[in-house]
């Protein structure tokens, strides 16, 4: 099988880099998009960073359209790139609940639209939106956040009918907790019990579950969630 071109968004850190280091070293070229990037992705030809900034939503259709310019063939597009801020909805600034949903939702819709063109016009090729467990059930403080991933949800779904007659397969997967540096800023965080939190590899592991699917098999929804729900709670980290 030859070996794959893949775009994943907000490849640095967390589940987007396990996601981008997991491809590499099927062999994959992984054209990762992020705002930094660590040392590991200068030093590999085939992994390439992208610095985007997706808060920067005006600047990024333009943005996205140059270098779509560069990087004209992907076989696999991984929208992964998104924040996490949690409060009380009268607690939330307007600028905050548009940084939000620029990040988590408008910005991922606008690679999308960039690429799904060029996977259309090759008749095959994967589209992976991770979402999140808040996609399934909103919760208390998680108005704005799970209304991103909601919008995740219903794009995946609509997209799945949109693009299966020109080959394309659309997966959407629901990680719970992951324990990644997300929850630094936050109040709350997974408990440190290994059953009590995912691995950013776990995601991984799936992607390439869907991404190794035999041609014409296509896994529409994948939930993920550790064994156990136990949620610990202490001051946020400001940085």
């Amino acid at each position: 099988m030859p070996a794959k071109t893949l775009l994943v968004t907000g490849a640095s850190r967390g589940i987007g880099s396990a996601i981008s280091l997991a491809q590499y070293a099927q062999g994959a070229t992984v054209i990762g998009m992020a705002r930094r990037f660590p040392g590991i992705w200068q030093q590999q030809a085939r992994l390439k960073p992208v610095e985007v900034d997706f808060s920067r939503i005006e600047l990024l259709a333009q943005r996205l359209r140059a270098l779509a310019k560069t990087y004209r063939s992907v076989d696999a597009l991984i929208l992964n790139a998104g924040i996490g801020r949690f409060a009380m909805l009268e607690e939330f600034s307007a600028e905050q609940i548009k940084t939000l949903i620029d990040i988590n939702l408008t910005s991922q819709v606008l690679v999308l639209r960039q690429w799904l063109p060029a996977l259309k016009r090759k008749g095959q090729g994967d589209v992976i939106i991770i979402g999140s467990t808040a996609a399934l059930q909103g919760g208390q403080k998680g108005a704005v956040y799970a209304a991103t991933k909601f919008g995740l949800r219903g794009l995946a779904q609509s997209l799945r009918e949109e693009c299966a007659a020109a080959g394309i397969r659309i997966t959407l997967i629901n990680p719970g907790m992951v324990q990644t540096d997300f929850y630094a800023t936050q109040t709350f965080a997974p408990a440190a019990a290994e059953d009590c939190h995912l691995l950013p590899e776990d995601v991984a592991t799936a992607v390439e579950t869907v991404l190794s699917a035999r041609p014409g098999c296509c896994y529409d929804e994948i939930t993920l969630t550790p064994q156990k729900h136990v949620i610990t709670f202490g001051k946020s980290v400001d940085r």
